[in-house]
């Protein structure tokens, strides 16, 4: 049932996702006058391959524009009169161009259209947000809660933190919202400093003059943060954790001998453990349990933890909550890019970095919680849209690349490259999706 429930949220949201996608561009084709074939959620072949298995699991033409339903549940598409994509090659637009094709319009046009799916990823993630803001507020930790003091990272404990200070000041006076800690007044500010309690003794902890621009070569914002003890809120179905018999609301306090009171602290202890049986003590209602759990080679053991910590709710107007949820947002967008910034710099893997439908399905759980469903909703329709506007042929990005061509140098490339360019694109988009499906069994099997 767990896994039911878990594809089914998957489903939905992407459904949602790609539907408002796909409408994108078919609302700005229609206000173009561009004729629009298809419409469809999902695919009524087996893509990369529009001529194979050919069949709907529901269909209606209504005008031109044939709706419908497909049958493989990856994506979906809209097949644009005269355009070059999955469902189109150069041989079936020989003809003369028709006022009604795609390719007969100018390229300003032809760039809305294209443009017109990641923009509505865009809004709707800022809906999502918005809304979410104005209907649960804002969460946010009060600095009072911050009791256990912090603990830095690298670049933190190069300033000047130790793990265990606790953050009483910023510029000589007392502040309320522990994120006040990161604000671009304190870090672009001048002679700024933190006071902090270290074991009873006050101590000023200057932030250097080029601290944002370290800032920025770190690509991490929290130099700090704060020790939190937790417990398990929900382990992920079929982790080790599962298989070990860890429980929801159990208190893990050690690992392989190691005493664990704050998050911090269990993340080190499990990668020194990285791909280990490790012997894990957990506290279940009051009662000590030993488990042994196979530590995966990332250090993970595939559980979510819940913060002890008390947070604090800001409440907003519907007005109030959309620069809020913007913000948000676009925070999702600039987060893909930290991300990618460290692939590409070897600092992260990419096997390990990217996700396919099993990791996002188990990201929405198996319990239906409508705030997880739409905050991941909103989260999946900014990446959703940054991953689109990639320039990739085959992608809306690949397009774009195209037609900014096109409009700089005032010739468009010729439809036999289109299609070649289309081919490559599609190649390397059926690899990563092979990619991404076998990348957990083979993680599973220790490859």
């Amino acid at each position: 049932m767990t896994g039911l429930i878990m594809a089914g949220q998957m489903l939905l949201g992407l459904s949602i996702l790609v539907g408002l996608h796909e409408f994108g561009h078919f609302a700005t084709a229609k206000y173009f006058k561009i004729r629009v074939d298809k419409f469809y959620i999902f695919f009524d072949f087996l893509f990369p391959l529009p001529g194979v298995m050919n069949f709907a699991l529901f269909k209606k033409k209504i005008g031109e524009t044939e709706y419908g339903l497909g049958w493989f549940p990856l994506g979906g598409y809209v097949a644009i009169h005269g355009m070059i994509d999955e469902t189109q090659d150069a041989d079936s637009l020989a003809a003369e161009p028709q006022p009604n094709e795609f390719r007969a319009k100018p390229a300003w046009q032809r760039l809305i259209v294209m443009l017109g799916g990641i923009i509505m990823n865009v809004i709707t993630g800022i809906v999502i947000f918005s809304l979410m803001t104005f209907s649960y507020g804002e969460s946010y930790l009060p600095a009072s809660e911050a009791r256990f003091g912090v603990i830095p990272n690298a670049l933190g404990k190069e300033m000047g933190f130790r793990q265990g200070d606790k953050i009483v000041k910023i510029n000589g006076r007392p502040f309320d919202d522990f994120s006040d800690v990161y604000s671009p007044d304190v870090i672009l500010g001048n002679d700024a400093y933190y006071t902090v309690d270290r074991a009873g003794q006050l101590i000023d902890v200057p932030v250097p003059n080029n601290f944002m621009d370290r800032l920025a070569d770190e690509g991490e914002q929290r130099f700090v943060q704060p020790l939190d003890p937790f417990v398990v809120e929900e382990v992920t179905p079929g982790s080790p954790a599962d298989k070990a018999g860890l429980q929801a609301n159990d208190r893990i306090m050690q690992v392989a001998g190691t005493p664990i009171q704050f998050f911090p602290e269990l993340q080190k202890a499990l990668k020194d453990n990285a791909g280990k049986p490790t012997a894990v003590q957990v506290e279940r209602a009051s009662q000590p349990v030993t488990l042994k759990v196979a530590v995966d080679t990332d250090g993970k053991i595939g559980f979510k933890p819940k913060s002890l910590l008390k947070f604090g709710t800001r409440e907003y107007g519907l007005l109030e909550a959309i620069p809020v949820g913007t913000k948000q947002a676009f925070g999702v967008i600039t987060t893909q890019i930290k991300a990618f910034g460290k692939i590409f710099s070897g600092e992260a893997s990419f096997r390990k970095s990217i996700g396919g439908p099993i990791e996002i399905a188990q990201q929405y759980g198996g319990k239906w919680d409508w705030f997880r469903f739409w905050t991941l909703t909103g989260m999946l329709s900014m990446v959703l849209a940054f991953m689109n506007l990639l320039p990739i042929p085959a992608l809306d990005g690949g397009h774009v690349v195209f037609l900014l061509y096109e409009m700089i140098a005032g010739r468009k490339p010729s439809d036999k490259f289109l299609e070649n360019a289309q081919k490559v694109g599609m190649v390397l988009i059926l690899g990563l999706m092979v990619f991404v499906f076998l990348n957990p069994l083979l993680k599973k099997f220790g490859l």
